[in-house]
């Protein structure tokens, strides 16, 4: 069995999130439990964990939609005391994310009439969306005329429009094929690069984990706390193939497969 016991690293300066000593009880269940974590800015963090873990409750804590019942969440020092217009969140369940009257365009546009973007700055923001995430094409058509991969690159591109500092991600591509998953995550790995966006992404996919980040946060569950921190280390820019054949890919998977059999209930 893998070493997975909690990384005791002396904290980085350059820390730009910061859960301390944070717990949470709902409806008398603790859920949390005295979990500390820091987050690099322009960090790409993945979370896996067995179910029951506390995996989405990070990120409902993260974006200000719960309050721990102790600890603090701090972003740059400041507690984070609700929601912030530069924290976007992707769900997997991309259909009930889209507004099925609205067009692609008139999708990815509700984020910048939330911001309160000039109107007349916000086709060429559009424009630039859709050509990142290859839906120029697309623009004109409603969300049931697309394809699972089309419908969640719009949320994509809709959370995007905000230029979050933030990305929070919810297993987002856990319900589609895996060709359009591996496209999604080479995508999603060059945008947010590309932007400097810090990213805390859950999976229960232990490869997408490794693939995508920079770190693997581990969590134990009931209740939920912190297993280990482990550094990928694998170069970028990733590719498929070669990436997933890597020695440090095929070790990190052994560990954490070993990691996530130990603690499934």
């Amino acid at each position: 069995m893998p070493d997975l016991s909690p990384d005791t690293t002396p904290t980085q300066t350059t820390s730009f999130i910061s859960f301390r000593d944070v717990s949470l009880t709902l409806g008398g269940r603790q859920i949390l439990e005295r979990l500390s974590l820091d987050l690099r800015r322009g960090e790409f963090a993945c979370v896996i964990g067995p179910s029951g873990c506390g995996k989405t409750t990070l990120l409902r804590l993260l974006t200000g939609l719960a309050a721990p019942s102790s600890g603090v969440i701090l972003r740059d020092g400041v507690p984070v005391k609700g929601p912030a217009p530069d924290v976007a969140i992707v769900f997997q369940d991309y259909a009930r994310a889209l507004l099925p009257w609205r067009t692609v365009r008139a999708n990815i546009g509700l984020a910048l009439e939330a911001l309160g973007v000039a109107r007349a700055e916000r086709p060429a923001r559009i424009d630039e969306l859709l050509h990142k995430v290859g839906l120029s094409a697309h623009a004109d058509k409603f969300p049931a005329q697309l394809s699972g991969g089309m419908q969640q690159r719009v949320q994509i591109a809709r959370c995007l429009a905000q230029r979050p500092a933030v990305l929070l991600m919810d297993e987002p591509f856990g319900a589609l094929d895996a060709m359009t998953r591996q496209s999604l995550q080479d995508q999603l790995a060059e945008l947010s690069q590309e932007a400097g966006t810090t990213v805390l992404f859950v999976t229960h996919d232990l490869e997408e984990a490794i693939y995508l980040g920079d770190r693997v946060i581990a969590l134990q569950a009931n209740p939920g706390r912190l297993a280990s921190v482990i550094e990928v280390g694998l170069p970028r820019p990733r590719d498929q193939l070669g990436s997933r054949e890597h020695p440090a890919f095929l070790r990190l998977r052994r560990e954490l497969f070993d990691f996530i059999q130990g603690h499934e209930v």
